[in-house]
């Protein structure tokens, strides 16, 4: 499946799935002092350097799936809660808009486990009625995992949001 991957970083989210046999197609990342590093690891994948805020959903290309982790400082446990106010978290609903535009068969966005805590209630479950009702909808599966669970060598416990197209009849 080809895969289109947002707030891309060096690249370590596209390379788990480049190992499970995706194609990652198009990278988008915004931050220039990354670039270099993204594009050594990632030599054949075209990166899109703007922010996601002007790329327009048509010029995304044609792929099965997104993914990406879109930042949210604030939303982690040590910010100074501004929640979705603050305009890096606002970049959830840029994902949600090219996931909207495209009609894919699957996404997946991952974040901070911050964004489990109590103050976060109710932006956190208004993104996931997003996430369900993007397009056509979709069947959203949503856990909180540890990367030390997954042979990583680090404690790191993120949110994953995981969405299938309704149409699909799969379950994850």
């Amino acid at each position: 499946m080809k895969i289109v991957s947002f707030f891309s970083g060096a690249g370590g989210l596209d390379l788990g799935f480049q190992q499970a046999g995706f194609e990652i197609i198009w990278a988008n990342e915004y931050d220039k002092d990354i670039w270099e590093t993204y594009e050594k690891n990632h030599p054949k994948t075209i990166l899109d350097k703007r922010s996601i805020v002007n790329i327009p959903a048509n010029e995304v290309p044609e792929c099965d799936g997104i993914i990406g982790g879109p930042p949210c400082q604030r939303w982690s446990e040590a910010g100074a809660a501004r929640r979705i106010k603050d305009k890096r978290c606002q970049l959830f609903y840029d994902f949600i808009r090219i996931l909207e535009a495209k009609l894919l068969k699957f996404f997946l966005a991952e974040n901070v486990s911050g964004m489990l805590i109590s103050k976060h209630n109710e932006a956190l479950e208004g993104i996931k009625e997003l996430f369900r009702s993007a397009g056509i909808g979709y069947e959203l599966s949503f856990q909180i995992l540890n990367a030390s669970d997954y042979n990583v060598p680090q404690d790191r416990k993120r949110v994953f949001f995981i969405g299938i197209r309704k149409d699909l009849n799969f379950k994850f």
